[in-house]
């Protein structure tokens, strides 16, 4: 599923897709994997969750907007391909619509893929993933500004929280000092 993933997302994403590509679903696959690890979760669990990290941003390939819904969509349509029933794919929509800006996850696993997908808030590579989605965002609006950029990412930041413990130990010290950092 991992291949037939990140095969859809380079053969179908726009190269100006600079954050939101291939690298970015791994890396939060990897980080709901790191996260699962400490939160107690079965394989069944952990396999529920890396389904829901590989399809998170599928939905890009045909929209922008809403590509939450739409990564659900393909999910429903190839996941039973991989063995996957309803009640299953139920719980991954559920992870990847726990995804979609403000995050409100409803349970701990969407809590989980929620945080993964923000984790890289609070690593050191937090400017070059920010960059990235400047990038990406310039790209589809050419007068967004580095200055209006940076108010965004500030104004964002003070918003978000994480949910898991964590995150909320091993990253949020991070964020907190990635948003000092644009704030001087």
């Amino acid at each position: 599923m991992k291949l037939f993933v990140t095969d859809l997302l380079n053969e179908k994403l726009s190269a100006a897709y600079y954050y939101h590509n291939y690298e970015h679903t791994l890396y939060v696959m990897k980080k709901a994997i790191e996260i699962a690890g400490h939160s107690n979760c079965t394989e069944k669990e952990i396999d529920l969750l890396i389904a829901a990290a590989l399809w998170h941003d599928t939905g890009f390939i045909n929209t922008y907007s809403n590509h939450e819904k739409e990564s659900c969509m393909l999910a429903r349509l190839y996941l039973p391909d991989f063995g996957y029933g309803n009640t299953d794919i139920n719980i991954v929509c559920g992870m990847i619509m726990a995804t979609k800006m403000p995050q409100s996850p409803q349970n701990r696993f969407e809590a989980i893929i929620a945080d993964a997908d923000l984790e890289y808030l609070g690593s050191v590579s937090v400017e070059e993933k920010a960059n990235n989605l400047f990038r990406e965002l310039q790209a589809r609006n050419p007068s967004l500004t580095k200055a209006q950029w940076i108010k965004m990412q500030v104004s964002f930041l003070q918003a978000h929280r994480y949910f898991t413990p964590f995150c909320k130990e091993n990253t949020e010290p991070g964020k907190k000092a990635y948003l000092e950092k644009l704030l001087k």
